[in-house]
């Protein structure tokens, strides 16, 4: 049966017929077109599509009508499997729980879809009865002794096997001694292969025609693809959901990051003198033993220098210039304790054991190779740093971190050149009236592409009202008066909506001296509190913030972006302060020095483009649904003072605009709340 986009989504369409109050919108017909023409014709696609527009469905119909068509075995153009990524986890499930099953419902196609997690996601058998079996000298509390028998029990009923389908969240100590693990995998010898969770998912994706992952997932498979091995099948489509974050998310994974707590996590498994356990302990190797202990003592001189040589950074971030800024003895006597183990490896007869130091050995010397990499800078055109600090145990935490200034480069080579389509779309990917995708295309890599953008079918002009502060102190040169008179307002934009208010940082002390200062008028308002510093997971402050309407949320970073919250629940978004990234983090003051020796401008080429996007994202989390209404209070008076305001004002949706005077609203602020 020949379909196309608009005889699933169209006025008429299936899902028309399906749902009676269903309204298709023309802004999603536009997008899944485009996208339909790029996987026919293998070319790369830029979507930007605003709020509203519904881009899971104008990329997922033309995908099930792509691998589902009936290609000749032969035909080099089809499409057979297509990987759907997103960055955050409630998207990944809206896709797999709600979208897909209901277009599963409309289409009369066959075709397969299934979510791909990691392999440490996985229970394995096997593990699982070698952890019980010498749990005594593994483990040393009776909540780790409860929990493997939990997790025995689970083991016996669950279909899934992974820790989603986990009905609690088991210690990280625990859980790694029964996750399924690349290096201590025995494949097809293992006695459980054919019940194994991990290879039955394996075998379903390898079987499905589409994959749905997230960045993280599917950023190491592309690293992981350097050395010709993968996590993935293979596929010849890619649709990049969320695709502002690509970035960051390929830096973090295709650098280098080693802590301290893995190598000492490592060594404590082998062997840990303080409670005597570890699977040297379960042997009773006495060499190996002392080997591990020497190892122990060299990880904390090695990074007791690395945590000296940053305390005498003053004034500095972190970031490490020149190579070898420290010995390293602890390299050499890690590959040592490797080889000693590789030897006992040999003489071992229990198949399972032998693999359970095989994949210690490995493991080891991987780290080994990582901590030399990073102090002699052996990865070329990337910043190295350092993070470093103590516990409230006063325990020392190092980790040495490595990234590519340019991950275009790296992009470019293993994604846009060798896969036939990929697809990148989010709400927000141009800037400015013209809306430019250049900004982020530069930061990608990608030169050759086609591009749509698409405005959100929602009326912001009567939906969203814009208000910005005149008289306001500069944050740049007035930091202390700007964010004394911030605290002071809040009061009087949270009353005006009474609650139902997001207010959103750059700063987590700013952040954590609103919590304080608003605490006891909340509590006189009788309103709710939910403030970012307290370290609840977002999840549950959301949840939390939804039941209770008449509240306030203080978040930072993560709350800027992937928020849903429709509804009467949110009708307020206070943002503080303009998100310009502080050139503060090695990584982003290597890319700004990199376009300063290139002549160019950090700040208008780098700094505003970026600020105006996550700006953008800010003001998104107000308008959600047709029926929503409400305001975005923007404290920061450089969008009405600095010549770039008007660029970041034109990156957002068209609408009302009002200017209030700061020294009336303090005024009113004064007379009502004092």
């Amino acid at each position: 049966m020949t379909l196309d986009s608009r005889d699933i989504l169209g006025p008429g369409g299936r899902i028309a017929e399906r749902l009676p109050h269903y309204e298709h919108r023309e802004q999603q017909l536009q997008m899944a077109d485009a996208v339909s023409q790029a996987l026919r014709k293998g070319h790369h696609l830029l979507a930007e599509a605003g709020t509203g527009v519904g881009k899971s469905f104008a990329y997922l119909v033309p995908a099930i009508l792509e691998v589902s068509e009936h290609h000749k075995p032969d035909d080099p153009h089809a499409v057979r499997r297509i990987v759907l990524s997103t960055h955050t986890i409630s998207l990944q499930e809206q896709l797999i729980r709600k979208d897909l099953p209901l277009l599963n419902a409309v289409i009369p196609r066959e075709y397969t879809a299934v979510l791909v997690k990691g392999r440490r996601n996985y229970l394995s058998r096997r593990r699982l009865a070698n952890a019980l079996s010498r749990a005594s000298s593994m483990f040393a509390t009776e909540e780790e002794f409860e929990q493997l028998r939990v997790i025995r029990a689970w083991s016996q009923q669950t279909n899934d096997g992974s820790l989603s389908d986990l009905p609690f969240r088991p210690l990280p100590q625990v859980w790694d001694e029964v996750a399924s693990d690349t290096s201590n995998c025995m494949g097809r010898k293992c006695p459980h292969y054919k019940e194994c969770f991990y290879f039955q998912a394996r075998r379903r994706a390898h079987h499905a025609q589409l994959l749905v992952v997230n960045h993280a997932l599917f950023f190491s498979d592309l690293a992981l693809r350097r050395a010709n091995a993968s996590l993935l099948p293979q596929y010849n489509a890619v649709i990049l959901d969320e695709a502002h974050t690509l970035e960051s998310v390929a830096g973090e994974h295709l650098g280098i990051g080693v802590t301290s707590g893995q190598v000492n996590y490592i060594l404590n498994k082998l062997y840990n003198d303080r409670t005597n356990k570890g699977l040297l302990v379960h042997h009773g190797w006495q060499e190996e033993q002392r080997a591990a202990l020497g190892c122990h003592d060299l990880a904390d001189d090695f990074f007791r220098d690395v945590q000296h040589w940053l305390e005498q950074q003053r004034g500095g971030n972190g970031r490490v210039r020149f190579p070898e800024i420290v010995g390293n003895s602890l390299s050499p006597r890690l590959e040592r304790l490797a080889s000693l183990l590789g030897r006992r490896c040999e003489g071992l007869k229990d198949e399972a054991q032998r693999q359970d130091f095989a994949a210690a050995k490995e493991r080891l010397r991987a780290l080994a190779r990582e901590i030399e990499t990073w102090r002699q800078q052996g990865m070329p055109d990337a910043v190295y740093w350092v993070e470093g600090g103590y516990s409230r145990r006063g325990r020392l935490f190092v980790t040495l971190a490595a990234a590519p200034i340019d991950v275009g480069p790296a992009l470019r080579e293993q994604l846009f050149e060798p896969v036939r389509s990929v697809i990148l779309t989010s709400a927000t990917l141009s800037v400015g009236r013209r809306a430019s995708f250049d900004f982020f295309q530069n930061r990608i890599g990608l030169t050759q592409t086609h591009t749509i953008r698409l405005d959100s079918p929602f009326d912001f002009p009567t939906q969203a009202q814009l208000i910005l502060l005149n008289g306001m102190p500069d944050p740049s040169t007035e930091r202390a008066e700007f964010e004394r008179r911030c605290l002071a307002l809040l009061p009087r934009y949270i009353a005006r909506t009474d609650g139902r208010a997001f207010v959103l940082f750059t700063s987590y002390d700013l952040l954590r001296r609103a919590a304080r200062e608003l605490g006891p008028w909340l509590t006189a308002q009788n309103m709710g509190l939910y403030s970012q510093a307290d370290g609840v997971p977002r999840h549950q402050m959301l949840e939390a913030f939804k039941q209770n309407p008449r509240s306030v949320l203080l978040g930072t970073d993560s709350f800027w972006q992937g928020v849903d919250v429709p509804g009467e629940a949110l009708q307020n978004v206070i943002i503080t302060k303009l998100p310009f990234s502080v050139p503060d983090h090695p990584l982003l003051q290597a890319r700004l020095e990199a376009l300063r020796e290139a002549g160019r401008n950090p700040f208008v080429e780098y700094q505003l483009p970026e600020a105006a996007i996550k700006l953008r994202q800010g003001f998104g989390r107000l308008i959600r649904t047709r029926s929503d209404r409400g305001i975005v209070v923007l404290l920061d008076p450089r969008v009405r003072t600095k010549a770039y305001g008007r660029l970041l004002l034109e990156s957002l949706p068209a609408c009302e605009i009002v200017v209030e005077s700061v020294e009336e609203t303090q005024k009113t602020v004064e007379r009502e709340f004092s």
